[in-house]
């Protein structure tokens, strides 16, 4: 015979557990009194769900805790850390963590998911309510992708660093993909554009909260152009990328590689000469500009003896071309 509840919580059927885990994790993205109020409701639905499934909850040190082995964000947004923090001082953790013990260090434990949970309780000194688990490192990575997938709170390429890690730290694909919840095509794009957009881009760009897969892979089209790659590298470490707040940088740098550049035309100043002829009786000033070469003369017979050399020309330019001329040997 089942055991009566204390308290008036309704147990939801299965396909209800699920819905309203999603849910509550989804709420941790909205914000006001509402939220907190809602988020409270569900959470207790959810707690005792995990007690009916043998899960117990404990409280721990968060001085025993270590980060994943393989983060999931880039950075943390302060301002939606400072909610989730005041609404735990106020009202307490309702959703616990979830740990696995310390694979390599007795006594200790690894977080899977609630990392920021663990942030506040740590700040405001008090235990972090937990689920222990012992879990592999497949099944740690699958639980925290999911965990993050199923809050929608991880943006398109947090997701995308999270699957390179997943394989550089050997994992398969297939655990990739389990972890994110998505098929073998996305997963493709998603490395395809963290291979391509250059590291140094990436680690300026952030999170890019809003910013989906097209527009990450319109970015990684134009910077597969060499030149371009080098233009957005050098873009990020501009005065006016990085005064740029973090919400728009992303947009900056997109529309920055947008522009088609024009190639700067190399400007050589004119030789300009000056200098006098028979005893000074004629001034010359000559400006060479490379395709044009202009003398003036200065001096009383200036217009007689400019008329001269003109009518002089002809013969001049034969004597120039047979002066060119490479001369025989004997």
């Amino acid at each position: 015979m089942a055991r009566k509840h204390s308290l008036p919580i309704r147990v939801p059927d299965e396909s209800e557990a699920q819905r309203s885990g999603a849910e509550v994790r989804t709420e941790y993205t909205r914000r006001g009194a509402s939220r907190s109020m809602l988020q409270s409701l569900d959470e207790m639905a959810e707690n005792s769900m995990r007690m009916l499934e043998g899960e117990t909850i404990v409280a721990l040190d968060t001085e025993l805790l270590d980060g994943s082995f393989v983060a999931d964000r880039i950075g943390d947004d302060e301002e939606d850390y400072v909610l989730l923090r005041e609404a735990i001082r106020e009202s307490g953790q309702s959703t616990p963590i979830l740990v696995r013990p310390h694979p390599d260090a007795s006594g200790r434990y690894m977080i899977v998911y609630g990392h920021r949970r663990a942030r506040a309780a740590r700040d405001l000194g008090i235990p972090v309510r937990a689920v222990v688990k012992p879990l592999e490192d497949i099944a740690h990575v699958i639980a925290q992708g999911q965990e993050n997938t199923a809050r929608a709170d991880l943006t398109f390429i947090e997701k995308a660093l999270f699957a390179s890690k997943l394989l550089g730290s050997g994992m398969s694909k297939e655990v990739a993909r389990s972890a994110l919840s998505i098929d073998d095509t996305l997963l493709s794009r998603m490395l395809s554009v963290v291979e391509t957009v250059p590291g140094s881009v990436l680690d300026a760009i952030g999170a890019a909260k809003g910013v989906g897969r097209d527009r990450w892979e319109e970015l990684k089209k134009l910077v597969q152009v060499p030149a371009q790659a080098e233009r957005a590298e050098e873009f990020v470490r501009s005065e006016t990328y990085t005064a740029c707040d973090e919400g728009g940088r992303f947009t900056l740098l997109l529309d920055e590689l947008r522009t088609v550049r024009k190639p700067k035309r190399l400007s050589t100043s004119p030789s300009v000469r000056k200098f006098d002829v028979a005893e000074k009786a004629v001034s010359v000033a000559t400006r060479n500009a490379g395709r044009t070469f202009t003398i003036a003369l200065t001096s009383k017979d200036a217009s007689g003896f400019g008329a001269f050399v003109s009518e002089q020309l002809e013969t001049l330019y034969k004597a120039f071309q047979n002066h060119q001329q490479p001369k025989s040997g004997d």
